[in-house]
């Protein structure tokens, strides 16, 4: 069975809070587009809080978006 692709919004949250979580930096951002780049950086800024918080690997895997 195919799985259905997700809005391109979406998938740069997902990234954006795996990049925030495993403690990147913003700049890293791959995202050219102004719309998708601003999901981005809001999953980002999501995954910092967490990465903060102390919610990192097994302790973090229920806030994990792409788990969801």
């Amino acid at each position: 069975m195919r799985r259905q692709k997700r809005d391109r919004g979406q998938r740069a949250f997902i990234r954006g809070y795996q990049a925030g979580v495993s403690g990147k930096s913003k700049e890293l951002c791959p995202v050219a587009d102004l719309e998708t780049r601003q999901q981005w950086l809001s999953g980002w800024r999501e995954g910092r809080v967490d990465y903060w918080s102390g919610m990192r690997g097994v302790s973090g895997i229920h806030r994990n978006p792409a788990l969801a």
